[in-house]
């Protein structure tokens, strides 16, 4: 089982090592979409709907009290397979390159906006304690699974413009579908931890928020 383990890091020790720039892009565009969801919440005028957006997301978690996790998990896992589609359709253009940047700058900004929005409405010490519970746990899965489906998309797009053999363009979108599919079997991890700890966690102590 060790031995397993140590080939698998071996993998993708290997493979960000073969496409270190596709992986600085990626994540060049990931960081800028936090860096403008930041900026986004710091430069509006009405901070109001920033209260409500924070405070709906509190009802609604509260209400998960008495509610149907399996339902929320239901929905997060419908939106990762979107989202994963929506990459794997993307990265197997030439032309669906520009949408794989546009996604992932997206994500980074959806996820600076919600940190910028709880510091503002929680201050602080209360939005650390709350995006370690409701954010971060499932983001260690989510970031690097973007990421390496970000990366796959790039290098079929490099191997399809480097030859465009029928053969060549097929197993390379083989490939693509199974980074593809195990990244869509993380996510599902990724939902999973979102739901039934975090969220089960947040219920808990909601309160305090």
């Amino acid at each position: 089982m060790r031995k397993r383990k140590n080939e698998i890091f071996k993998i993708i020790k290997e493979d960000i090592l073969n496409n270190a720039k596709s992986y600085f892009i990626i994540l060049i565009i990931f960081v800028a979409g936090i860096f403008l969801g930041v900026m986004f919440i710091n430069q509006l005028d009405d901070k109001n709907q920033v209260e409500q957006y924070i405070n709906t997301y509190i009802d609604e978690t509260k209400s998960l009290e008495n509610g149907d996790y399996f339902q929320e998990l239901k929905n997060d896992i419908k939106n990762n397979i979107i989202l994963v589609f929506l990459l794997w359709f993307a990265g197997t253009t030439i032309i669906g390159i520009p949408i794989v940047f546009g996604l992932i700058l997206f994500r980074g900004f959806c996820l600076g906006y919600t940190v910028a929005s709880c510091v503002f409405v929680l201050g602080r010490v209360k939005a650390l304690i709350f995006i370690a519970i409701t954010i971060l746990l499932q983001n260690i899965i989510f970031i690097p699974a973007i990421m390496i489906l970000g990366v796959s998309s790039i290098k079929l797009y490099k191997s399809i413009i480097k030859d465009r053999r029928r053969e060549n363009i097929k197993l390379s979108i083989i490939k693509h579908s199974i980074i593809s599919a195990m990244i869509l079997v993380a996510l599902i991890i990724s939902s999973i931890l979102k739901i039934e700890i975090s969220y089960r966690l947040i219920v808990n102590l909601i309160k305090y928020f």
